[in-house]
């Protein structure tokens, strides 16, 4: 056992959510203390999303002890609250390695636990599949019951209106908690988060409620008359005390809110309702990051932090080149002030993307749309007819969520929205939920669209520079969560011609193609393969659509060997373009491309996973040799 749980008293305990059953409430709330400050001793070593998961740790502890779990089903949204879940179902000694290569997921996974009733990373999942779960049950004759947990800030994505409106379909129990504590990753934005705080504000329709319908409850059988016309006294006054009866509009019975940290209270509302056999919506007030100051004075830094330990890899040390958001942010601002048709748009990610700073500058051209990402691209498309050029900056993982809108609603119609990718390839600790390695693929594969990738920021810089010169397509570039070697606003940029590659360096026999900042690894083998009496000629493609077929053609005459080096799945990627190309030349190159296989990647920091994978300057080379064996004859 590790030094720091053998301080916790009661958590050292705790094998299973079994054992809660066996405390009183004030042992509970003391478990709660002692379940915080593990966690918080935990994470600041590992790294993770500390604010979210101090954020649930009462309303976990309730939960377990309530619910019969894991054959009653707890559905957490997103899953980066669910640390306290994990320590409590049988994985305290395991916390120590989460979002490590090796360890644990930071996020809800099935095959990790049977207690992890739904995986989850991204936003707005979990009433749907818990409806799923409940349907499931009802078939199968069953009686477990289900829970949703989901936050405030995953209402503000479609996906959990798509549930909502399917809750009068069920039969039986089921239960969707709120956790209410008005935060995404930054503060929530729009519609439902100020509905949401007027329920807040209105607690007084809910008392009244209470005591009108208990009174009603104890009138002899003649009394329909009277609950009628109770039933018609409380339509009349719930828009006017409380805006939460549109949940109840969808098929609940709505309760709350309540203080999500007070835990003798939640226990007896969840035991008081857990067995009701129609849909209940629990509303849970909480404080994200509570039990660390720094965290609940700042939730936003504390979303998620780098691990400390030396034990660990640290993200790189802090320098004078900026990470690529950084970039994003100054850029923004500089084509803003030159361009007054720029619009950006993120969703719910304006510290992730680097835009908090535009934000300011420029409120009335910046746009969070909340965690919606469908709507973003559709609502840049409507823009972009309108005469704007709006930029839309979503991680990789998540624009994958908009596919259908980018097709449909931008492509087809030819408008030149422009995509920034950021997260794009390998994210590192996230793991397989966030890694950014389809768009390649689900891009590319589009009519009209431009796709790119720089190596640098500077290049970065250049490609925005280049996407505002051009109007006619769609238009996206992607890069990774890394620094970007490189940066320089200090020039005019630089506008590249569309489609067009770079030869960073000649060589003969041997030609490597490479994506994004994997060019700059590429260029870091030469030394290696040097030695091995290898010259490759290094090719930057920045373009992965369209295509230098006239630089490719020259490629194919002068090498016998083509490698091409991408951050993306191999499956749909740019090899596998370049790789139906050359069969169509009948090319008698031969072809070897290097990526991500076929498989979902675990987490671990980002430099473990490039060099696992063989992407590193070491791996290429190691590729390039196993693969010629020796330097061969010029064609």
């Amino acid at each position: 056992m590790n030094q720091t749980l053998s301080k916790c008293r009661l958590l050292s305990k705790i094998d299973s959510p079994k054992d809660l059953k066996k405390l009183t409430v004030e042992e509970l709330v003391a478990l709660s203390d002692e379940l915080r400050d593990y966690i918080i001793d935990t994470i600041q070593i590992t790294g993770g999303h500390l604010a979210p998961s101090l954020g649930v740790v009462d309303l976990t502890i309730a939960l377990h002890t309530v619910f019969n779990t894991p054959e009653d089903k707890l559905v957490w949204d997103v899953g980066h609250q669910a640390y306290g879940h994990k320590i409590l179902t049988g994985r305290k000694e395991d916390i120590r390695n989460i979002r490590q290569y090796g360890g644990i997921s930071g996020f809800c996974k099935i095959a990790e636990s049977e207690y992890d009733a739904f995986g989850a990373g991204h936003a707005s999942t979990s009433i749907s599949a818990a409806l799923g779960l409940a349907s499931a049950r009802n078939l199968a004759g069953r009686n477990e019951r289900v829970v949703a947990i989901i936050g405030d800030g995953s209402l503000t994505g479609g996906l959990a209106y798509e549930g909502l409106d399917n809750v009068d379909k069920i039969k039986g129990q089921f239960l969707v908690i709120l956790n209410d504590n008005r935060m995404s990753i930054s503060r929530n934005v729009g519609a439902m988060a100020n509905y949401l705080t007027r329920i807040v504000t209105h607690p007084k329709y809910l008392k009244f409620k209470t005591r009108v319908w208990n009174s009603l409850s104890y009138l002899p059988s003649g009394g329909n008359i009277a609950r009628k016309a109770g039933r018609k006294l409380l339509e009349s006054l719930k828009n006017i005390l409380a805006p939460g009866i549109v949940f109840e509009e969808f098929g609940f019975r709505y309760y709350g809110p309540i203080d999500g940290h007070d835990i003798g209270q939640l226990i007896t509302t969840l035991n008081r309702i857990k067995d009701f056999k129609y849909p209940v919506f629990l509303h849970v007030i909480t404080q994200k990051g509570k039990g660390l100051a720094s965290a609940e004075n700042d939730p936003t830094k504390y979303h998620g932090i780098s691990p400390k330990s030396p034990d660990i890899p640290l993200e790189k040390p802090t320098s004078s080149i900026p990470p690529f958001l950084k970039v994003l942010g100054e850029t923004s601002c500089e084509i803003a002030e030159k361009n007054d048709k720029a619009v950006f748009i993120t969703a719910a990610m304006a510290d992730g993307t680097g835009l908090v700073e535009y934000s300011k500058k420029f409120p009335k051209r910046y746009f969070d749309v909340g965690i919606a990402e469908g709507h973003a691209v559709t609502f840049a498309a409507g823009l972009a007819v309108a005469g704007y050029r709006p930029v839309v900056a979503i991680y990789s993982t998540f624009l994958q969520r908009a596919y259908d809108h980018i097709i449909h609603d931008v492509a087809l119609q030819n408008l030149p929205v422009i995509f920034v990718l950021d997260r794009a390839g390998l994210v590192g600790e996230d793991g397989p939920t966030h890694h950014g390695v389809f768009d390649l693929s689900y891009l590319t594969s589009i009519p009209e669209m431009i796709v790119t990738a720089p190596r640098n920021g500077t290049e970065f810089r250049n490609l925005l520079f280049t996407a505002f010169q051009q109007d006619q397509h769609p238009f996206a570039i992607r890069y990774p969560k890394e620094q970007c070697v490189v940066f320089d606003n200090s020039q005019e940029p630089k506008i590249y011609p569309i489609g067009k590659w770079e030869i960073l360096k000649k060589g003969s026999e041997v030609a490597i193609i490479s994506v994004g900042i994997l060019s700059n690894a590429a260029l870091d083998a030469v030394s290696i393969l040097q030695k091995r009496g290898i010259d490759p000629t290094i090719v930057h493609a920045r373009f992965v659509k369209p295509i230098d077929h006239e630089l490719l053609d020259e490629l194919e005459r002068m090498h016998r060997w083509i490698f091409t080096v991408e951050e993306n799945s191999l499956i749909g990627g740019f090899g596998s373009t370049i790789s139906r190309i050359l069969l169509e030349m009948q090319s008698p190159v031969k072809l070897v491309t290097l990526g991500i296989p076929d498989e979902f990647i675990e987490q671990g920091a980002r430099e473990i996973l490039i060099v696992k994978l063989g992407l590193d300057a070491e791996g290429i080379a190691r590729s390039i040799v196993a693969s010629i064996g020796k330097p061969t004859s010029k064609k």
